[in-house]
């Protein structure tokens, strides 16, 4: 059986980073244990504060989160286009204004910024009040949950910190599990 090449979909782009390569693409840490939390995000709260204050609360600081849908007032997202100075592979958009919103699904990292304070780093699929599907990145603290609750999944990543950082090879800053849990 030999394999076709479609004609209805175009052919996947290559990218390549211009920085030096990494043959470690991805970087990862071996978390000894997590806690696993159910969150209700709540109405008027932006998807940063119904995220990061409870989480803190509970003694956690790096988090991978899946958010199960629900309304937004108000939403914000960034698609990342081709970079057009070719500094690096992709460059965010400015914010789009959804306007009022359904998040169908979104997955969310939290860490440390630069400056050591919380982060919220959210891509979602969402759907806009008049019909359109949308997705990109999120700006959490410009999503404010709508008048019902909003289920968010939580697993902490204990024992190590997520950090932002400058990447070599894609230019640009990365959330990267870069050190040891220490209390800023």
């Amino acid at each position: 059986m030999t394999a076709q090449r479609s004609s209805v979909f175009p052919r996947s782009r290559t990218l390549i980073h211009p920085g030096a390569f990494n043959p470690v693409r991805i970087q990862s840490k071996l978390s000894q244990r997590a806690r696993h939390v159910r969150l209700a995000l709540q109405p008027g709260a932006s998807l940063f504060e119904g995220l990061v204050a409870p989480l803190l609360s509970l003694g956690i600081q790096n988090a991978s989160m899946t958010i199960l849908g629900g309304y937004f007032h108000a939403l914000q997202y960034c698609v990342a286009p081709p970079d057009p100075t070719h500094e690096a592979v992709i460059r965010y958009s400015e914010p789009i204004d959804a306007g009022p919103a359904y998040m169908v699904f979104g997955n969310a990292t939290m860490g440390k910024g630069t400056d050591g304070r919380p982060i919220v780093h959210c891509h979602a699929a969402l759907r806009t009040a008049q019909g359109a599907a949308k997705g990109g990145h999120i700006i959490t603290q410009n999503a404010i949950v709508g008048l019902q609750p909003i289920s968010v999944l939580v697993t902490s990543l204990d024992g190590f910190d997520l950090r932002v950082a400058f990447d070599p090879e894609t230019n640009i800053a990365l959330i990267q599990p870069l050190q040891e849990n220490h209390h800023d």
